[in-house]
C-alpha cells in the first residue's frame, strides 16, 4: 500500500484579527498538533512558513509569513493545509487516518475478510472503523486492544476478533 506523503491536517476557515492571522480547522487530532509545526504545505507542494501559532477554543490560529493584512489573509480562506509525514514521528499504535482508509478488515482467527475502512469515527472514548462490505453494508468496529488486534499499513490489512453481533444479526 502507498503512503502519501503530504497528508490533510486542517482547513483556513476564516481570518482572525486584522493582521493577517488566520483560523485553521484541525483535521487531525486537535489544534495542538497542528501549532506543533513551523512549515506546512499546500496541495501544489509549496510550503508556508509558520512565524506564529497558537490554540483558541477548538481552533488553531496562525501567522504566515508574507501575510500581513485581513486582505491578505482572506485569500486563503478554504485552504487546505498538509504536513509532510516525514515531519511527524507516530508511536507504534498510532496511525495517520489517511493510511487507516482503504485498509481490509480480516478475522485473525477464521482469515474472513470483511471489507474495508471507509471512514475513521472520533467517538471520545475511542475511535471507531467504519468497514464497508463488497455488497456496500456498512459496519461499525470499535477501535479498541479486545478488537483490534494487529495493525499492518505497510500490507494494507488490519486484523481483528469482532465482539459478538458486529458482522452478524445474533442477539
Amino acid at each position: 500500500m502507498r503512503k502519501q506523503k503530504f497528508l490533510e491536517v486542517g482547513q483556513i476557515v476564516n481570518t482572525h484579527g486584522l493582521k493577517g492571522e488566520m483560523r485553521v480547522d484541525p483535521w487531525c487530532d486537535g489544534p495542538e498538533f497542528i501549532c506543533m509545526f513551523d512549515e506546512l504545505y499546500l496541495k501544489n507542494g509549496d510550503v508556508i512558513k509558520i512565524t506564529k501559532s497558537r490554540v483558541q477554543k477548538n481552533v488553531a490560529i496562525i501567522k504566515v509569513e508574507g501575510i500581513d493584512t485581513i486582505e491578505q489573509a482572506d485569500t486563503m480562506r478554504r485552504t487546505v493545509l498538509y504536513i509532510d509525514r516525514d515531519d511527524v514521528e507516530l508511536d507504534d499504535d498510532v496511525f495517520f487516518v489517511q493510511d487507516i482508509i482503504g485498509c481490509e478488515v480480516v478475522d485473525i482467527d477464521t482469515k474472513e475478510t470483511y471489507g474495508k475502512v471507509t471512514e475513521v469515527l472520533k467517538t471520545g472514548a475511542n475511535d471507531v472503523y467504519q468497514v464497508t462490505a463488497d455488497d456496500g453494508k456498512n459496519y461499525l468496529v470499535p477501535v479498541i486492544d479486545d478488537v483490534v488486534i494487529n495493525t499492518d499499513i505497510d500490507s494494507g490489512i488490519i486484523e481483528i476478533r469482532p465482539l459478538k453481533g458486529i458482522f452478524d444479526d445474533e442477539d
